[in-house]
């Protein structure tokens, strides 16, 4: 193996050139613990004690990488968290100096790592694992002493164990994501990773650990030390405690892994699957009693439920989907509950719960000894299951999945053991299923969770509303005052909704003083107005947290975004002292170099949420939201690495980012729309723009080496896309034909406009970046195409009468009966739409037809706002922007909004006004308002030479500054004003010296120009 291993920028040899040159070489073995290779949802501890007989402050770098996240400890001090999200092929390490933690005699290196035993969106199966070694650096050579100085490696002389007190039987966050939290302080040896001494013996669950590999061994056959920065770490304090209330807790919850249980292999990747069966318990009441049943998910699919007999549609229950009650009558004695299962389902849980003044318990249906587990539920069937992957034609009769809104019932007769499915709806007593045996198998232990959080948080048996006292709201107030919460009785707990002002992305601490066994019960979330909550359907964002005896403190190692933190106590016998409930925020480290300020502060707002935006969706890489996802979504990032150019100025993350997505092609030659994922899923679209993106950031930094490397996977998916040009010389393919999220005809197989005139721009810009890459001769082919491309697409995707592009020709051959804005945006910005044509199209922008689908999406209005620039529409842009975003500011937003409120795409309620309230799609303001507001734009590669030419608008002033991709940045101000009877355009720039700067005013002013360098 003659590998290259980089950290930090440096490039350092392969393990194998262990030569005593002072370079790095991996020594450390690849360690694990327990008996299961992959195991779901385990945090395991590991420890090394060392003894130093000298230390001076010197340096010293831990380097280390794990499967699937760590946590590093040194002497008890938190120093590192990793890996970068990377492809267990391509696997990410991390250097941490310690230095500065080292002491002479006895030291502690502890690791925590989270193995999540299933795929994610984030994460592509491995193994259970970590990899870590300790040296010293020698800054100087001296005679006999090694620049690098090893001093520990992971071996079999670490100990390890599960992580006390966490319980692994708790519900995924989401399909996107990993597991809540659920951590238990009575039984967690809080002090595991620090320095004092305790029992670390076999009785406490310590053993020592197995070595499990080498560098290099599968899965992970290469590894690859990083190249972006640590993350941040910054606390934040709430600002008022916004509400607070007595509750009382409805009786039960439960929280049911749906999907893994009806098709267990689901557990390797995260594709959609769709099912037929059901999830089966006895209620056993005390006396007769009125009941009510709660079913809250947002993509589940849930048809009904039986009880006793009685079938309840979801269609007939109370509250809107995704929240469903049903009031039922409970006899005394068993009870048979039957939920039906049926259609598509990405995961992320099904969230159950009951209340009732009666005693009753809920238990598995005991057929026989062989049907009976640890869960109160058992599965019946499945009658039918279908992995579902959008690139793979399905002519399966469970029915094609579409995006993550689908959501249609299967018809109850299109499928093999369809009957016995239909049956199994209207038994009525737990004796009428043991007719069904063959069917019914209990319920697998760990995808059953003994408590729903998020059920707990958002549905309680009674609330009153309490004032929130000074007491209370100390709880916000970082110094030593505590906010002290009353004992409760039974049954009975208080409800404080904290605001943390604006919209975070971190690591959630408490710090308590508590009776032993009170409870406290986090759940984040975005958005509240008044009595209106907008709870997280989607995502699971909570955290339980059940107190030891005193003061204690608690920091949670899964990241979490929100704006709002609702602690639900209760079971606490005596006052519990809160003195802190903060947020360690992490993100991308940048500075915020760019700026902008007009005369217009409903702008300046706005600019200000596209920044915040841009910012909490940096983490190792571009993440479309810090709540519901986190996940690196290739077609958002191009647009989110346009805003950081212009408001933050990063460059090494969009590198990072552009060099993940080909590490798919072991998917798909075509490569995924989110990387590094299990959900093996394609959208043109966002291929394309991660070839434009490419280019652009070729040019932006004027990294020729970087065209040079990623240029033959640019050819590589390409290529294998053109093999899906038609006899009509157009694109016709089977995948996620997705745009915006709006209702307009984009069929997951034909062929769709606005993806073909998305690929015209990709093939043009694949030719210059073959240039850039040295490779000029394939520029003519890739040009040609792109033109053969457009004149196909002018040929039969135009219509004459309605003067426009239409959205689509179906598979079957008819064409859309849709005309969209977002198929004409698309074909003016990519030259597709020419001459009469492209006028036509352009008065569209400031007038569309009647009829015409909207825009849908922020993301879909930076298109459209590049579409206004070209045409000169200055004034549109700006008219649109204080509309469209001047109505999230209007609702307090502190972050730009995934969606525009009215559409119901893509939101689990369509009373929603969106569905993440921060998403760096949307940020597109932070782009326009310094390239074309303040006007600056880059006249060359690298940014060596500027044009600085602003378009005010309606505005009377503007200033701000604009990074540059290597150092410093561009300030720029400009003001109109009335002198001696004519108006006069003020233009003031400061550059760097080296920088050619032309300055240009608009028309019909008298130009005062000044120039500055430094």
């Amino acid at each position: 193996m003659d590998q290259t291993l980089s950290t930090g920028g440096r490039e350092l040899p392969s393990k194998e050139n262990e030569n005593g040159a002072g370079h790095f070489g991996w020594r450390a073995s690849w360690i694990w613990g327990g008996h299961d290779e992959w195991p779901r949802n385990e945090w395991r501890c590991f420890r090394k004690e060392f003894i130093l007989q000298q230390w001076d402050s010197g340096s010293a770098e831990v380097t280390i990488t794990a499967d699937a996240r760590y946590v590093l400890y040194v002497n008890g001090v938190l120093c590192g968290r990793g890996p970068n999200r990377s492809w267990p092929f391509e696997l990410n390490y991390h250097v941490h100096e310690v230095g500065h933690l080292l002491r002479p005699g006895s030291n502690i290196l502890a690791v925590l790592v989270m193995s999540y035993g299933v795929a994610t969106f984030n994460y592509l199966p491995g193994r259970g694992g970590l990899l870590a070694q300790l040296e010293q650096i020698h800054p100087q050579r001296e005679e006999g002493i090694l620049p690098r100085e090893l001093i520990v490696v992971t071996d079999a002389s670490w100990i390890t164990a599960p992580y006390a007190g966490y319980e692994r039987k708790v519900s995924r966050m989401s399909c996107q994501l990993g597991f809540t939290e659920q951590m238990d302080a009575r039984q967690w040896e809080h002090e595991w990773f620090g320095t004092e001494a305790m029992p670390y013996t076999e009785e406490q669950g310590w053993t020592a650990a197995r070595v499990i590999g080498r560098p290099g061994d599968a899965p992970w056959t290469k590894l690859i030390g990083s190249d972006i920065p640590e993350l941040t770490e910054q606390e934040v304090w709430p600002v008022r405690v916004e509400s607070l209330k007595e509750i009382s807790l409805v009786s039960w919850t439960h929280v049911l892994d749906v999907r893994e249980a009806m098709e267990p292999d689901s557990r390797m990747h995260a594709n959609p699957v769709s099912f037929a069966g059901y999830a089966a318990a006895v209620i056993h009441a005390s006396i007769g009693a009125e009941a009510v049943i709660g079913l809250f998910s947002a993509f589940h699919a849930i048809r009904g439920l039986t009880l006793n007999g009685i079938y309840y549609a979801t269609e007939g229950m109370e509250g809107e989907k995704p929240r469903r009650l049903q009031r039922v009558r409970l006899e005394k004695g068993d009870n048979l509950l039957l939920i039906e299962l049926a259609g598509p389902d990405h995961g992320g849980g099904l969230h159950i719960g009951i209340d009732c003044e009666a005693a009753f318990t809920v238990t598995a249906p005991a057929l026989d000894e062989t049907s009976v587990g640890e869960s109160p539920f058992v599965l019946v069937g499945p009658f039918a299951t279908l992995v579902h992957v959008d690139h793979q034609p399905n002519h399966s009769p469970l029915r094609h999945y579409q995006g993550f809104g689908g959501s249609r019932p299967l018809d109850g007769s299109d499928f093999p053991n369809a009957d016995v499915y239909e049956q199994c709806r209207r038994l009525a007593s737990p004796s009428e299923l043991i007719a069904y045996r063959e069917w019914v198998k209990p319920f697998p232990e760990m995808l059953s969770a003994a408590a729903s959080i998020f059920t707990s948080s958002i549905w309680k048996r009674d609330e009153q509303s309490r004032p929130v006292t000074s007491v209370i709201q100390q709880v916000c107030f970082a110094n030593r005052l505590a906010a002290i919460i009353p004992a409760m009785t039974e049954g009975k707990g208080t409800e404080l909704i904290i605001d943390f002002g604006r919209e975070w992305s971190g690591y959630l601490q408490l710090d308590v003083d508590a009776p032993e066994g009170a409870v406290i019960d986090a759940y984040g979330f975005e958005y509240m107005d008044g009595g209106l909550r907008q709870d997280t359907f989607g995502v699971d964002n909570t955290l339980r947290y059940i107190c030891r005896e005193g003061r204690q403190s608690y920091a949670s190692p899964v990241r979490r975004g929100l704006r709002y933190l609702m602690l639900t106590i209760h079971g606490n016998t005596g006052p519990l002292r809160l003195f802190s409930a903060n947020l360690v925020q992490s993100n991308y480290p940048v500075a915020e170099i760019g700026s902008f300020h007009s005369s217009d502060p409903l702008l300046n707002d706005i600019w200000e949420i596209s920044k915040h935006t841009t910012r909490l969706c940096m983490e190792d890489t571009f993440v479309d939201c810090p709540a519901y996802e986190q996940v690196f979504w290739v077609g958002d990032s191009r647009n989110e690495a346009l805003v950081n150019y212009y408001v933050f100025g990063a460059t090494d993350i969009v590198k990072h980012c552009l060099e993940l997505v080909p590490g798919s092609s072991k998917q798909t030659p075509l490569y995924v729309n989110q990387v590094p994922s299990g959900w093996s899923s394609v959208i043109p679209n966002w291929t394309f723009f991660w070839i434009t993106a490419c280019l652009e950031y070729t040019r932006h930094t004027g990294n020729r080496q970087f065209a040079a490397q990623i240029w033959p996977k640019v050819k590589f998916t390409l290529d294998h896309y053109l093999q899906h040009i038609d006899q009509h010389g157009l694109l016709s393919i089977h995948a996620w034909n997705l745009l915006d999220w709006a209702p307009m005809e984009q069929p997951n197989d034909g062929t769709v406009t606005h993806q073909n005139v998305i690929l015209v721009r990709a093939l043009a810009d694949a030719a210059r970046l073959s240039e850039l890459a040295g490779y000029e001769e394939l520029a003519v082919y890739y040009d040609s195409m792109s033109q053969d491309l457009a004149s196909a697409i002018n040929k039969h995707l135009w219509n004459e009468e309605h003067q426009a592009f239409i959205d689509c020709i179906h598979a079957n051959g008819s064409p859309s009966s849709t005309f969209s804005m977002q198929t004409q945006v698309m074909a003016l910005i990519t030259g597709v739409a020419a001459d009469e044509r492209k006028e036509k199209l352009a008065a569209y922008l400031i007038s569309p037809p009647d009829g015409f689908v909207a825009i849908g999406s922020p993301f879909m209005t930076f298109f459209y706002y590049e579409a206004l620039v070209m045409t000169g529409e200055t004034d549109m842009l700006l008219r649109d922007m204080r509309e469209k975003f001047g109505e999230m500011v209007k609702h307090e937003a502190t972050t730009c909004w995934e969606m525009y409120p009215g559409f119901k795409e893509n939101r689990p309620s369509s009373k929603d006004l969106t569905r993440s309230h921060c998403h760096a799609w949307s940020a597109a303001p932070g782009y326009f308002l310094g390239a074309v507001v303040l006007g600056v734009r880059p006249a060359a590669d690298g940014w060596t030479a500027i044009r600085v030419a602003p378009q005010p608008g309606d505005l009377q002033w503007a200033k701000g500054a604009v990074p540059l991709p290597k150092d410093g940045r561009i300030d720029v101000k400009w003001e109109i004003r009335e002198e001696s009877g004519e108006s006069v355009f003020e233009l003031e720039v400061v550059a760097p010296k080296e920088i050619s700067v032309v300055m240009e005013v608009p028309q019909g002013y008298r130009p005062v120009l000044v120039h500055r360098t430094y």
